[in-house]
């Protein structure tokens, strides 16, 4: 009894063997061109380009490399002169620079085919600080003059040229100095020079110094209006009267400024869940109110000079992914990931799952249905052809029939089927032996 158990066990399983293997590897191969259509795990490490260790651009790199450091991201800040030099190191394809800080007007798409921007997160003014006794309103009052445009491969530096070959300005007898930052700061307070073009947010160190500074005074650009028409990159802002310093009232007055925004540009493949974990950051950063925008107008998807990323567009729209509002991030990529490999497996795994069981039950029948073929083929020949000569030979290939129905083993849900085939057996051995006795007798 043990010994029949093991067979119909050994049998049965085969039977399942011939028909799921197949549909197994029918689900494998669903499985591997759904894993070539996944986008690999994002790294845990991307360097991020900001710009000289002083300014605005690497102080707010410090604080995404902290956010991202919670989701386990590792940040690593690469200096630069600026935004041109970050726009180059994008732009090189030996570069590991990923990510960057770009002044808005610095490049565009046409110079740099293959970058996207993820948004711009805040406003960083041109401030025109010079020394001496008022001038008017006009840039070309500085002609002549000593005055600091920013370091080679800055942004800064761009943006001054433009501004003063604009109003005529540029060349002599003025005299270009090539410096930025904190260092045009110290040599303005110091004398050194007569002028400084700084760019960045009222909150850096040595732009707020360079406001309370005794003897030393910022332009107001009353053309606004003519110069953002002029370059559409540029916006208008106002510096309110004490916004500064509202004892000392510094500002004394409103002052005018025209301001690019700093931006986020990436590589096209920047990973796109560190795109997505990256504009956290800076929702986070800057989505707050600041000296010169409301609560809510940065991170911004507005770029002047590169295409949103997909991912920007999305988040702009409908914020952050689903799973990640929910999830940590990396439970969230991983989600993610098992989600798009299981779609296209569940399309092919369902019809599996529904015609599995049929092909089963066809492969069984059929094997009943073939011994059902043999015992009409021998009835058929009893009923046309019959040799009283070869009663022994259908007697035996009777009990072949019926031998191989009795001891074949066929899974429980099928015994119905061999109980009728054994009745039918009997019943074309009652022929047999009626048609053998009547023989008999015609003998006899």
């Amino acid at each position: 009894m043990n010994l029949r158990r093991i067979r119909l066990s050994h049998y049965s399983l085969r039977d399942l063997a011939l028909v799921g293997l197949p549909l197994l590897a029918l689900v494998a191969a669903a499985f591997w061109i759904a894993y070539r259509f996944v986008k690999p795990a994002p790294p845990d490490t991307f360097v991020l380009a900001t710009g000289r260790e002083e300014g605005a651009y690497h102080a707010v790199g410090l604080r995404y490399q902290a956010l991202l450091a919670r989701e386990g991201i590792k940040v690593v800040l690469k200096s630069s002169a600026g935004s041109v030099e970050n726009l180059k190191n994008l732009a090189d394809e030996d570069s590991e620079v990923e990510v960057a800080f770009v002044q808005a007007g610095d490049g565009d798409a046409d110079d740099y085919p293959g970058l996207v921007s993820l948004g711009s997160v805040y406003y960083e003014p041109a401030w025109i600080f010079y020394r001496g006794a008022r001038l008017g309103d006009r840039l070309r009052q500085l002609s002549g003059k000593r005055i600091a445009i920013g370091a080679m491969g800055s942004g800064t530096r761009r943006l001054a040229t433009q501004l003063l070959l604009v109003n005529e300005a540029w060349g002599p007898p003025t005299k270009i100095v090539d410096l930025g930052g904190d260092a045009a700061a110290r040599a303005l307070l110091h004398g050194e020079i007569d002028a400084a073009f700084l760019v960045g947010p009222p909150e850096v160190t040595y732009i707020r110094s360079l406001l309370l500074a005794p003897g030393i005074r910022l332009l107001s650009f009353h053309r606004t209006t003519a110069y953002t028409k002029v370059f559409p990159f540029l916006s208008s802002v106002t510096l309110a009267q004490g916004t500064i310093d509202l004892v000392h009232d510094v500002p004394p007055r409103d002052v005018a400024l025209l301001a690019p925004t700093a931006n986020i540009v990436a590589k096209e493949s920047f990973h796109p869940a560190l795109s997505d974990l990256l504009m956290e950051a800076m929702a986070q950063t800057h989505g707050g109110a600041g000296i010169l925008h409301r609560a809510g107008d940065f991170p911004a998807g507005r770029s002047h000079d590169f295409p949103m990323s997909k991912e920007a567009q999305r988040f702009y729209k409908s914020g952050p992914p689903f799973l990640q509002r929910y999830l940590p991030f990396w439970a969230a990529t991983f989600a993610d990931r098992i989600i798009v490999m299981l779609v296209p497996l569940l399309a092919v795994l369902i019809p599996v799952l529904r015609f599995a069981p049929s092909l089963y039950a066809w492969r069984i029948r059929s094997r009943i249905y073939r011994w059902y073929g043999e015992l009409k083929f021998l009835e058929l020949e009893l009923r046309e052809t019959f040799d009283p000569s070869r009663i022994a030979e259908y007697r035996q290939r009777l009990d072949k029939i019926e031998e191989v129905a009795h001891t074949r083993p066929i899974p429980l849900a099928f015994t119905d089927q061999v109980y009728t085939l054994r009745h039918h057996i009997g019943m074309v051995r009652d022929i047999l032996e009626r048609m053998a006795h009547r023989a008999q007798s015609t003998i006899s």
